[in-house]
């Protein structure tokens, strides 16, 4: 008898929603309202590529109107599909209700390998791209904002800027029609870093949840704690250095494009990277040995897997081989729905990518916010702050006879900077939409696992905003 087949990455967003929806009292037909994606967008446009013209295959799908604007990245990638940035949409969608983040979801995808292509060829790409989106009113600071993703960055970015600029020269509030983009260029602080750090939190949560970390039969904290990466991308490395520096994680394994490494050791990350620079690859990497295969990374004995590459990496074929306690969805979908239910029932704890990766999102919302206000953050109680504090100090000083050195006082009274302002708002974010994941689980004892959890919190909130509209009284 022939195995059924595995379900695609749109195919698990779907059944994931559904389990997810048996725990609710949602009605049906505002069920499927949600589930369903409102508008999809697919273009083919010409560009020019040294002598000749290709035809490029391109998407934006937006999932739900239920908040405006729409948000989500933009990736290349030869993978891309309909049904791909359709999964991703409504990842969004779940994803933004679940952290309050007021946005519908929607993706964009470009079906090319940026590999193939000059700069200036992928320049070309990006602005038509844009134009087309600009042409059909899919891209604006109140309509749809674009962000980077998979083999994008805030390069492709600013070209979109520059590109809706052209086209939309006299909106004031213009900035807003795109988020991740340099900071010169009406960026923000910690953008770049944004999903990996996101990432760090969920994990850090999570290993100081004492029912978790009794269910794995491990220590809460995460000092000392193994990890493997699979992916040393922007979050892949962000997740990593993070981890190391700030949780006191041991990385043990890192698999990347052109193969893995394994130390019991651990991996230093910032080595590595320049390790990377260097060699243009992270084998032979002093102090690590070489992995046969790229996929061994997924079976590596550790405390904490990090999946931060593509989706449907952890299927039916390779489940039996994970050995990890907690399954950490930095990458989107990256464990198909029969893994899912298989390491569920192995007790892995699976934190899912809706909350995870939400970092992104997150972080992409203060930009936007600062592109809507013309204002950084920090800009106006800074020094306030800053002179508050140090009267402080000195008062203390005074009344207690004690001397406190200059670096010690500088460190005290120090006002925000706009990156300290992002991770306190990220961290904020993080932290609440975790605890909401586990009092929904604490409502809800039929509910075992974080991903349906995650997704009840979520739903309940785009259900109540369709019901606020009228459209489902």
């Amino acid at each position: 008898m022939s195995k059924k087949p595995e379900p695609s990455f749109y195919e698990s967003v779907q059944q994931n929603f559904d389990r997810a929806a048996t725990f609710t009292n949602i009605p049906a037909g505002l069920l499927q309202q949600i589930k369903v994606c409102n508008s999809v967008y697919y273009m083919q446009f010409p560009v020019k590529i040294g002598k000749e013209y290709r035809v490029i295959e391109a998407y934006r799908v937006q999932h739900s109107h239920h908040r405006s604007p729409t948000k989500g990245g933009i990736r290349f990638s030869q993978k891309v599909s309909q049904e791909e940035v359709m999964a991703l949409a409504s990842l969004m969608t779940y994803k933004c209700a679940l952290v309050d983040v007021p946005f519908g979801g929607a993706k964009g995808g470009v079906k090319i390998s940026p590999r193939d292509y000059t700069s200036d060829q992928l320049q070309k790409i990006t602005r038509r791209y844009t134009t087309e989106l600009v042409r059909k009113n899919f891209i604006g600071p109140g309509i749809d904002v674009p962000a980077p993703d998979y083999g994008t960055g805030s390069r492709e970015m600013a070209w979109i800027l520059d590109t809706y600029q052209t086209f939309k020269g006299g909106e004031i509030d213009y900035a807003g029609c795109v988020t991740g983009k340099p900071v010169s260029q009406n960026g923000i602080r910690g953008r770049d870093e944004a999903t990996g750090r996101g990432v760090f939190y969920g994990i850090r949560e999570t290993l100081h949840d004492k029912q978790i970390c009794k269910h794995l039969n491990i220590t809460p904290g995460t000092e000392g704690k193994t990890m493997a990466i699979q992916g040393l991308g922007n979050v892949g490395y962000h997740t990593g250095r993070i981890s190391q520096q700030e949780g006191g994680f041991k990385i043990i394994s890192i698999a990347e494009y052109e193969g893995a490494i394994y130390s019991d050791a651990g991996i230093d990350i910032e080595k590595l990277l320049i390790h990377r620079k260097k060699t243009g690859s992270i084998l032979d990497f002093p102090g690590a040995e070489n992995m046969d295969q790229r996929k061994q990374t997924l079976e590596v004995k550790c405390d904490v897997l990090v999946p931060a590459a593509l989706e449907n990496q952890i299927h039916r074929e390779n489940m039996k081989k994970v050995k990890a306690h907690i399954i950490a969805e930095a990458a989107n979908g990256p464990v198909t729905a029969v893994a899912n239910d298989y390491l569920m029932k192995k007790g892995v704890v699976i934190i899912p990518d809706m909350y995870l990766n939400a970092g992104g999102v997150t972080v992409s919302y203060f930009e936007w916010l600062k592109n809507l206000s013309h204002m950084r953050f920090g800009r106006m109680e800074k020094r306030f702050d800053q002179n508050t504090y140090t009267r402080l100090v000195d008062l203390i000083e005074k009344q207690s006879g004690r001397s406190i050195n200059q670096k010690e006082k500088d460190v005290i009274a120090r006002g925000a900077d706009e990156i300290d302002l992002v991770r306190s708002g990220l961290e904020e974010t993080m932290v609440t939409a975790y605890h909401q994941i586990r009092e929904t689980m604490l409502r809800k004892p039929k509910i075992e696992d974080l991903r349906s959890a995650a997704f009840v919190s979520a739903l309940g909130k785009v259900a109540s905003d369709y019901m606020n509209m009228g459209i489902f009284p």
